[in-house]
């Protein structure tokens, strides 16, 4: 699957050390595993929805994004590129815009 990018995180993703100058070590870790998934996927229906990486779409004001498990409470958010209004055929979707890495349930 291919990716975009918003704001600063094509910059935080673009090396292992800028990686680790953003999220930390341990985050880091499963980031580039996480990213490995994305990009090995030919769709977003190939992501799998089990742990460790549960992909799932989120609620509430973040309807219409999706998520993957790093560690903890932290995920990667991402939605459909091009933004998809209603529902979403998984199978359908080649390319994801990255969105952050985030701590979004005390939100």
């Amino acid at each position: 699957m291919d990716f975009s990018f918003r704001g600063k995180l094509k910059k935080q993703l673009s090396s292992e050390k800028e990686m680790l100058k953003a999220f930390g070590r341990e985050r880091t870790k499963f980031l580039k595993l996480r990213l490995g998934v994305l990009a090995n996927a030919k769709t977003l229906a190939d992501v799998p929805a089990d742990p460790p990486p549960r992909c799932h779409p989120l609620k509430g004001k973040r309807k219409g994004q999706y998520a993957v498990v790093l560690t903890g409470n932290w995920r990667l958010v991402f939605e459909p590129d091009p933004l998809v209004k209603g529902h979403v055929n998984l199978s359908l979707v080649k390319k994801v815009r990255l969105l952050e890495v985030v701590d979004y349930h005390g939100e």
